[in-house]
Formats: C-alpha cells, sequence, structure tokens
C-alpha cells in the first residue's frame, strides 16, 4: 500500500487535499482510481482513503483515524556524521529501527566539517530523509533529527540517558547486549536510552576519556567496523533488546 506524509489536520478531514510534495509522489506512483491509500502524519496519526481520478482530486476517507501509541522507550543515536551516501544510510536505517531521536555530531575526527550556518539547512535535508524513510518502512512515528553538534555541545544530552558507546578499554568492556541488560536489570524503570558511534578516524584519545565518564564503553564484537555499520548494529541490538520492533504492530485505538 503507497504512503504519504502529512499534516496532521489533513487527517481530521474527510476529503483530504494533499500538500504539493503528497500530490506530487501521488501522481509519481500513479495508483489506480478507487485505490486506498495511507496517510500519515509522523506522530502516530494514520487513515485510510480512496484515490480519486488524478492526484489533484480530494482523497475521500475509507477508514476511521488511527492513533498508534509512542514507545515506552526513548532511543536517541548520537553519531558522528560520517561522508556522502554513507550518512544518508545511517539516517534512514535508524528511522527504520525506530529511534527517537538523532544527534548529528562532528567529533575531532570527523572527516565531514559542517560550519554552522550550514547546520540548520543539513538538518532540513537530512529530515526529508528520514519521512521518506518512515513512508516506506510502515513506520508511525519520525525522529526527531537535530542539528549538527560538536561533540563537546553533545555531552549534556549524553547525560541525560543510559547511553552506550563501542570502545576499545581496559579492561575489554562486555558486550553491548549484556552491558543493555545490565543497566535494565539495575534500573528497571529506566526509559531513555542511548548509543554513541565515533567518526572514520575514531575518537581521540581526550574525547574517549571524557565520554566514559558518562557512558559504558561496550564490545561490538571482535572486527572492527565501519562508523555506519556500528551504527547500524549497535541500534540493532539496542532496540532488540528493548522490544521497540514490536510497539508499533500494538494494537491500535481509533478516534
Amino acid at each position: 500500500m503507497h504512503r504519504l506524509l502529512v499534516s496532521a489536520e489533513t487527517l481530521e478531514s474527510d476529503q483530504a487535499v494533499l500538500p504539493s510534495d503528497a500530490a506530487h509522489h501521488l501522481k509519481v506512483v500513479r495508483p489506480k482510481p478507487g485505490e486506498t491509500i495511507e496517510l500519515f502524519d509522523g506522530a502516530g496519526r494514520s487513515r485510510l482513503y480512496r484515490c480519486g481520478a488524478s492526484a489533484t482530486v480530494p482523497l475521500a476517507a475509507a477508514g476511521d483515524l488511527v492513533v498508534t501509541p509512542p514507545s515506552t522507550f526513548q532511543v536517541t543515536l548520537f553519531a558522528c556524521v560520517t561522508k556522502g551516501s554513507r550518512w544518508d544510510w545511517t539516517i534512514e536505517k535508524a528511522t527504520e529501527l525506530g529511534v527517537t531521536r538523532i544527534v548529528p555530531v562532528i567529533s575531532d575526527r570527523c572527516i565531514v566539517r559542517i560550519d554552522r550556518h550550514e547546520r540548520a539547512t543539513k538538518r532540513e535535508r537530512w529530515q526529508r530523509i528520514a519521512e521518506d524513510a518512515a513512508r516506506q518502512s510502515d513506520a508511525q512515528w519520525l525522529p526527531t533529527i537535530c542539528e549538527a553538534v560538536d561533540f563537546q555541545d553533545s555531552l549534556a544530552d549524553v547525560k541525560s540517558c543510559a547511553c552506550f558507546v563501542g570502545a576499545l578499554a581496559e579492561p575489554p568492556p562486555e558486550p553491548l547486549l549484556a552491558a543493555i541488560q545490565r543497566r535494565r536489570r539495575a534500573e528497571p524503570n529506566l526509559k531513555s536510552f542511548g548509543l554513541f558511534v565515533g567518526p572514520e578516524g575514531d575518537f581521540t584519545p581526550e574525547e574517549l576519556k571524557t565520554l566514559l565518564e558518562i557512558a559504558v564503553p561496550t564490545s561490538f564484537g571482535p572486527t572492527i567496523l565501519r562508523a555506519e555499520t556500528a551504527a547500524l548494529f549497535g541500534v540493532s541490538v539496542l532496540v532488540a533488546a528493548l522490544g521497540l520492533k514490536e510497539s508499533p504492530h500494538v494494537a491500535p485505538f481509533m478516534v
């Protein structure tokens, strides 16, 4: 089924007029008249509509408004920005896996450098990548995509959650899954978790020392992973440990 991202107000109407971006996408996919599509707002609300004769004809409601509750847990990915399509891929896959928030970080050894005056524009582009990923993956909730921040500026956010980081440390750290499980046993009511992934050139010794004062060092396995692979691996383990991928399938309730 085709899915289109719209505003919350659009879902309130029994005759939905699509915004320009959604109308263009509908025109490209060329659904048949009468075909059912899903409109969603990225904040847990969705509704089925039937297509008219063209993308410019208002869609007729084919069902009630459905509200999918958010996950019990908040998951933040702190990831040092990688170059080119690798960073786009990280945003896309993290969105598919169900992270709550993505914080792009510029550390000392990042190959990518983003001037402060460019960061708002970059965030808008990354937001569109997340929107496309949510639309294609049947996600009902969009993650918050933050503006890129320098490493030191990310640390206050790290302190606000139970954050895990893949790190070479002495003694060797425990596996990521074991660390998550141990933390949850110690604090069963904990709801906010984070994962911090370094850049292609790894953290500087000073950055790692600072980070390990507030985050839990863990092992991501016996091999050295690319930064984007480490992000995907870590988010997958964290999401599986928290059971987040089951949340979209919780029985929704009608409004």
